[in-house]
């Protein structure tokens, strides 16, 4: 079978953005499994009890190992301490940026808000762009030309997703971008997903975060050491290990350019301590297909559609085991895609008009996919 190796344009301001509209897979109508509308009206229902407990935990969590971390500063103990602090640092300040992100942690609006710009700037992500930003990949998931949240390109590119796993690449863009918007300057993508309504509250939270930069570098200088930005601001990137490890297992190695979260989305199990500080986005197809179910009801949102979704991946190491052999494959055959099979309870597949890849079967065999 001959291998399509055209090379692919990811940019939002490329050729693939305009094609995309034209097939109609842009904004696009997408598959949702059944469920009942008084049960769904009970899934989305927010609270403010669970989010307020679990923000208290999480931050009494981060002093505690940000007091041992401190102790430790000297000794070879520090590197332990450091990447434990570094990983409750990130991971949940990512979850909690994404999860406020859709209004949805709290009951109480200004409550969302709060933990939103806190956890953004914790992940060093601006707050406003990475809010349109969000939007836009939930509104085109994994549309290529659209989605600016895509982890890989095919064929992946190792050094960039390696180099994530300590946000370097990322990291660097997010501030250089930072830095654009306090001289009131926008990135040409960011003007494909952000309404210019917008652009002066991207410039003011610019200006701020400059202003808190400037406070840590200022501490680290009276302190004569790097410790205060090893609390805040750098924690940022020796903890965004935690976040990539776990952020491969949403999309990577799945369908392009489909309209069904079940054939470009990953649902994982993962342990009680990983679900409470990732927010329970391990229920990752279920937060796709129906994104106003607070992150407290997702187990209950994942009883309802199993039977209408593939089986999940047993564990993070399942889940990147076959991630990390997809991408491999993908290097000489960018279209290698994997395909679950679906329970015979569930709905077929929705491809939509341009699916990109190959069906992968259980037996490992590469065929034609269905149109």
């Amino acid at each position: 079978m001959a291998v399509n190796m055209e090379t692919r344009d990811y940019s939002l301001t490329g050729p693939r953005n305009k094609q995309a509209q034209e097939l109609g897979i842009a904004s696009a109508e997408w598959y949702a499994s059944p469920i009942p509308r008084q049960r769904m009206k009970e899934l989305m229902k927010r609270k403010d009890g669970p989010a307020i407990r679990d923000t208290i935990i999480w931050f009494a969590i981060l002093g505690i190992l940000g007091y041992l971390a401190y102790l430790s500063w000297g000794t070879w103990w520090a590197i332990p301490a450091f990447a434990a602090y570094g990983a409750v640092y990130a991971l949940p300040g990512n979850s909690r940026w994404h999860e406020a992100s859709h209004g949805t942690m709290f009951k109480t609006g200004w409550m969302n808000e709060v933990i939103y710009q806190i956890a953004s700037f914790m992940n060093l992500f601006p707050a406003t762009p990475w809010r349109w930003s969000h939007v836009r990949h939930h509104t085109d998931t994994y549309i290529v030309g659209r989605d600016p949240e895509i982890h890989a390109p095919r064929p992946p590119v190792w050094r960039v997703l390696l180099g994530e796993l300590f946000h370097v690449y990322g990291g660097i863009a997010d501030l250089r971008r930072i830095f654009l918007h306090a001289f009131g300057k926008m990135d040409k993508e960011e003007m494909d997903y952000i309404p210019a309504s917008e652009f002066k509250k991207c410039y003011w939270e610019a200006r701020v975060w400059i202003l808190i930069f400037i406070a840590v570098i200022a501490a680290c200088i009276y302190a004569g050491s790097i410790l205060p930005a090893m609390f805040v601001v750098l924690p940022t990137f020796y903890g965004f290990w935690a976040v990539m490890l776990i952020a491969w297992t949403q999309h990577l190695g799945l369908n392009d350019d489909v309209l069904d979260h079940r054939l470009n989305t990953r649902t994982v199990y993962m342990n009680p301590v990983i679900r409470f500080l990732y927010c329970n986005m391990n229920y990752h197809i279920e937060h796709h297909m129906f994104p106003m179910v607070p992150y407290h009801a997702l187990p209950a949102l994942h009883e309802e559609m199993k039977a209408d979704c593939p089986k999940p991946s047993p564990s993070v190491y399942a889940a990147l085991k076959e991630i990390f052999a997809a991408l491999r494959k993908q290097r000489k055959d960018p279209t290698y895609t994997i395909v679950r099979p679906l329970p015979s309870t569930a709905r077929p597949y929705r491809y939509g008009p341009a699916p990109y890849g190959t069906v992968i079967q259980q037996d490992e065999l590469i065929v034609k996919k269905a149109e």
